[in-house]
């Protein structure tokens, strides 16, 4: 189990909502988990409804992730105020 940092409280790991939008490939990759024929729904084996259930979730993942990140405010680029001959005057040229 990870030590905390001194006068830090709780877990070291860190949560954010991205990491819902790593949930479904990370999910598909396990191949033995849906690497079957049974159980059958409307006659489908698992593996096709199994990879058709994904849709939804991976709708689900991102929605959540947008709703979470909505109102985080965004950080300029580098050098997004600047003119263009200002970003060429580190060429050289």
């Amino acid at each position: 189990m990870p030590m905390a940092l001194p006068g830090k409280t709780g877990s070291t790991l860190r949560w954010s909502p991205w990491n819902l939008l790593l949930a479904v490939p990370l999910l598909w990759l396990i191949t033995p988990l849906y690497n079957r024929i049974g159980p059958e729904l409307f006659g489908m084996p698992f593996y096709y409804w199994f990879q058709f259930v994904g849709i939804p979730v991976g709708v689900l993942c991102t929605t959540l992730v947008f709703l979470k990140t909505a109102d985080e405010p965004t950080t300029p680029a580098p050098g997004a105020g600047l003119d263009v001959d200002d970003l060429d005057e580190g060429t050289g040229r």
